[in-house]
């Protein structure tokens, strides 16, 4: 971390153990590494069946109306049109008066009804054929939005959101295809309508970690808005704390509306309030953010009981010990 940093942040390239370190690379073991004897073809992965039809790559992509085919697919456009619904209901749910400044009871009202419709809304996704799958799927819609006894909001949800779109991925609802439109469309418009939850039903952070924590609520917006900006050509992740660079390209890029939404949402300096991020901002590259965050959310998230004790598994997402090789 350079000097010009907060006092009493954490060191990022000197601590071997932190997320972000990443070991010298052995320039000498390159050189007396042996030639390997080719890889056995597997059959059943690596050549291509017999039967396959091979077509000669074309153009698709003539106008820009044409762009719709590559940004999003049916099942992209449904799950957005999902979404759509769930940040109307918002609307038709305002926030009432209690004395309690945190955590609005009206939250409660507008999650009974997704509660209740959640399957139909699941099932305007899933094509009828595969019409069983939808009970499944919904409950990670349901749990992707928050807890209503506690009105609280954490990773553990986000992460249950994550499962959702799994989950659509394992039944053949989305595609290879749809992999960047599954973040930069759907996420993120998942991301808009739980910051709306928030705002409106004041909603408190679940397992928050406070100042020392990434982030209050979010935690893979990070990941995949890094990876995002790898090889950026201008945009360094020192930017991230420059308001301006911010108030300029949040709109194209997921990470820097995270930030903005922080930013928004707290008041003092930076590197008070967000003590990880500011530290994180010395990293000198994206590449090392993202390889960074991966580290820390496999740490933080996925390897903590409180995070996980939550989370549910079933056909889809089944969960099946480690058994140790022999």
């Amino acid at each position: 971390m350079t000097s010009g940093k907060a006092s009493g942040g954490r060191n990022f390239e000197d601590q071997k153990r932190h997320p972000f370190y990443s070991p010298p690379r052995l320039e000498e073991k390159k050189k007396k590494k042996r030639k390997q004897k080719p890889k056995e073809l597997d059959s059943s992965e690596d050549i291509a069946p017999a039967t396959e039809n091979f077509i000669i790559p074309k153009k698709e992509i003539h106008t820009v109306p044409d762009m719709s085919k590559w940004k999003r697919s049916q099942a992209i456009e449904k799950l957005v049109a999902l979404l759509n619904t769930l940040d109307r209901w918002i609307d038709e749910t305002p926030p009432v008066d209690q004395p309690s400044r945190f955590g609005n009871k009206a939250y409660r009202t507008w999650y009974a009804k997704l509660d209740e419709e959640a399957e139909n809304l699941v099932a305007t996704v899933v094509p009828t054929h595969l019409a069983a799958a939808v009970p499944e799927v919904a409950v990670y819609l349901k749990e992707s939005v928050g807890n209503s006894t506690r009105i609280d909001y954490g990773t553990g949800h986000e992460a249950a959101f994550a499962a959702f779109l799994c989950c659509l991925c394992k039944i053949g609802v989305l595609r290879v295809d749809d992999q960047i439109a599954i973040v930069f469309k759907v996420f993120n418009r998942y991301l808009e309508v739980m910051r709306k939850l928030q705002k409106t039903y004041r909603m408190e952070p679940a397992g928050s970690q406070g100042v020392w924590g990434l982030d209050d609520f979010q935690f893979l917006p990070f990941i995949w808005g890094s990876s995002q900006l790898i090889d950026h050509p201008y945009l360094e992740p020192r930017h991230f704390v420059d308001e301006k660079a911010v108030n300029e390209n949040h709109k194209d890029y997921m990470f820097l509306e995270c930030i903005l939404f922080i930013t928004e949402m707290k008041t003092g300096p930076f590197a008070e309030h967000s003590n990880q991020l500011w530290n994180i901002s010395a990293v000198p590259s994206w590449s090392k953010v993202n390889q960074g965050l991966i580290r820390m959310y496999k740490a933080e998230c996925l390897e903590k009981f409180p995070v996980i004790q939550h989370f549910k598994f079933g056909s889809l997402l089944p969960i099946h010990p480690v058994t140790s090789s022999s």
